[in-house]
């Protein structure tokens, strides 16, 4: 992990198209701006672990929903 210190309004650059910018400093809270393209998701840590966890929660519900229509399908061949 790469650790910076940084004052108001100074930045970082990620890669070619990132730019992270110190806006404010209040205690133990820190303001940031991130200018990036359209086209990259930039959320919030906490955010992005809620975004991966319904998406594994809806991976494992449509994964058991095809295994019950396979059982189905089964059942209705066995007929």
């Amino acid at each position: 992990m790469l650790v910076l210190a940084r004052k108001i309004n100074d930045t970082v650059i990620i890669g070619d198209d990132i730019e992270v910018v110190v806006i404010d400093v209040k205690g133990d809270q820190v303001k940031l701006g991130v200018k990036a393209p359209r086209s990259l998701s930039v959320h919030r840590g906490e955010i992005y672990q809620e975004i991966q966890e319904q998406n594994e929660k809806a991976a494992a519900s449509s994964g058991s929903s095809d295994a019950l229509e396979k059982i189905g399908k089964l059942f209705h061949q066995k007929k």
